[in-house]
């Protein structure tokens, strides 16, 4: 039996989809931060994202609205379309259908060569902003960045202090990142200042970049990296000259002794770390972060890659393997998470609260024993 629908159900139903559509935007849980950018490269990479949507646009949009044209020209009912079953072939159609994508194409690969080369990250900047170029006598404020587990370390070598999940820079002078990490790899991101750019442990990545308005802004780490990754975010300042002066002095000020085994602590695993200042650094701290050796005996890379240059140290290199070893810092401190197997940690399995039990105890056969042949490598 076929029942029919109430009068005007579907126009109440049409109605109460109209009104949803205002909603959808909250949907995108975002600020739009990455299309109004406050530094001249983000600012730059924005305009090559519209751009780039723009040209393809050329070909959708035509394509869409033909496509519904055809639809609605040529539907069943129409019979006044005209029907030519035997036609095959318009060149003038050809040509259309084939140099418009041809030239758009050309045009995104021409954009994308010479902006791939401008906004280089390794590239020092030429201009401050549109029309304003870097003064030759501009010197850039070198940052120094390191990611650890779960937050990030900021150097500061110009001033000699260090800072922890929050960073500041001037207006309109030049930034040079060098960016390092002491564990797993990672992604440096300031949105409005520029893109996200790696960090990896032993290599140094570089990013140019400069603010040009004052604010607080948000930076993030955009590569997950364990379980603190959601919370491994900060705060970037852009400071006018005196404001910068200032947020230096209340480093200087505030901030404790940043040693050697002040950062070991620091490098073990932690989460939601509140903003910590550093008021003086141990010498060479992070080159030795970055070369892989701030643990006291442990073998730079610099050192193993002049052995290396040299053809190697033969049999007298089995002594340096211990000095090598670097991944398993964090298990010979117990610092490795809960639940860590054996293969990686060289640990037995175990759980946050291990128990115990007649059946289930530290030498039977629970869920904390030790799994065959797993502590034999």
């Amino acid at each position: 039996m076929q029942t029919s629908r109430l009068p005007g159900h579907g126009a109440r139903r049409l109605l109460r989809g109209l009104l949803l559509l205002p909603l959808l935007p909250l949907l995108a849980g975002c600020n739009l931060q990455v299309m109004f950018p406050s530094g001249d490269v983000a600012m730059q990479q924005r305009n090559l994202v519209v751009a780039s949507t723009g040209l393809m646009l050329l070909i959708i949009l035509p394509v869409i609205a033909l496509t519904l044209l055809f639809a609605w020209r040529y539907r069943a009912s129409n019979t006044a379309a005209r029907h030519d079953p035997d036609w095959d072939h318009s060149t003038a159609l050809e040509v259309v259908i084939w140099t418009a994508p041809l030239m758009i194409i050309i045009a995104l690969g021409a954009l994308t060569w010479i902006s791939t080369h401008t906004l280089d990250p390794f590239r020092p900047l030429s201009r401050l902003e549109p029309g304003k170029p870097v003064p030759a006598e501009t010197k850039p404020l070198e940052v120094q960045v390191v990611a650890l587990d779960w937050k990030w370390l900021f150097f500061y070598p110009e001033y000699g202090v260090a800072v922890v999940n929050e960073a500041a820079a001037p207006v309109n002078r030049p930034i040079t990142f060098r960016i390092t990490a002491s564990s797993v790899m990672n992604a440096f991101y300031i949105p409005a200042l520029a893109g996200m750019i790696y960090a990896m442990p032993g290599m140094e990545t570089k990013l140019h970049s400069v603010i040009n308005k004052e604010g607080e802004y948000n930076g993030l780490s955009s590569h997950y990296s364990g379980t603190g990754f959601s919370r491994m975010t900060f705060k970037f300042h852009g400071l006018e000259n005196d404001g910068f002066d200032e947020w230096i002095a209340k480093v200087k000020s505030e901030g404790k002794d940043l040693s050697r085994d002040a950062y070991l602590e620091l490098e073990r695993p932690s989460e939601q770390v509140p903003v910590t200042y550093y008021s003086s650094v141990a010498d060479g701290l992070f080159g030795s972060i970055l070369g892989m050796c701030a643990i006291p005996g442990k073998m730079c890379m610099h050192e193993m890659m002049a052995i290396d240059a040299k053809g190697g140290a033969g049999k007298d290199s089995r002594e340096n393997v211990e000095r090598l070893q670097y991944d398993n810092r964090h298990a010979e401190r117990g610092d490795e998470a809960p639940g860590a197997n054996g293969p990686a940690s060289h640990h037995a399995p175990r759980s946050d609260k291990p128990s115990e039990s007649k059946d289930h105890g530290p030498h039977g056969k629970g869920e904390n024993s030790p799994a065959p042949n797993q502590l034999n490598n």
